[in-house]
């Protein structure tokens, strides 16, 4: 990640808190200008070419935002990547958005890798110790994966609870060679 991304994520972030906007709509908004990008390299080009003037950059720039209805905030927040040279890098700034936004709100988005499939009393209660572990409201995406020989294997950013029976014998194995 470039060093520039987390800035301007927690200061589109701070616009976003001190309006009191609807950051799930702005977000949305924002990765919607990246799909576009990302579709439409011409665009890409013609936005980060130094060459093309600013004036056409941003009346381009604003036909997009009226036909897409973009939030001012959000027009303007391209308009500065834009004129920064940074609308490259829109959609690594996006994520960067989401993970200020979520942690400002207290949330967190957790996968959960399984033996099997979780019943929902089983998602519940473990989706209950995991917001006593991080002390965040969680959001979690479930797969299986039957290496796990069994119990459960949680990754919350970048901090990974393994209870993994897979887990446990590794790091038996690891006591055994060290002790």
């Amino acid at each position: 990640m470039a060093s520039f991304v987390p800035r301007y994520a927690r200061a589109f972030a701070d616009v976003v808190s001190d309006r009191k906007l609807n950051a799930g709509e702005i977000l949305g908004q924002v990765r919607s200008i990246a799909d576009t990008l990302a579709q439409n390299p011409q665009l890409k080009t013609v936005w980060q070419n130094p060459s093309v003037d600013g004036k056409q950059k941003l009346q381009l720039l604003d036909a997009l935002a009226k036909r897409m209805t973009l939030a001012r905030e959000v027009r303007n927040f391209i308009a500065v990547l834009i004129d920064h040279r940074r609308i490259g890098s829109i959609a690594e700034i996006a994520d960067q958005f989401q993970r200020e936004i979520n942690e400002r709100l207290g949330l967190a988005n957790a996968e959960v890798v399984t033996t099997r499939p979780l019943d929902e009393q089983e998602k519940k209660q473990l989706l209950a110790r995991i917001s006593a572990a991080t002390g965040k409201t969680v959001h979690a995406t479930y797969r299986e994966d039957r290496s796990l020989i069994g119990g459960v294997l949680v990754k919350v950013g970048s901090t990974i609870y393994d209870g993994s029976v897979r887990g446990q014998l590794q790091r038996l194995k690891e006591q055994l060679i060290a002790g």
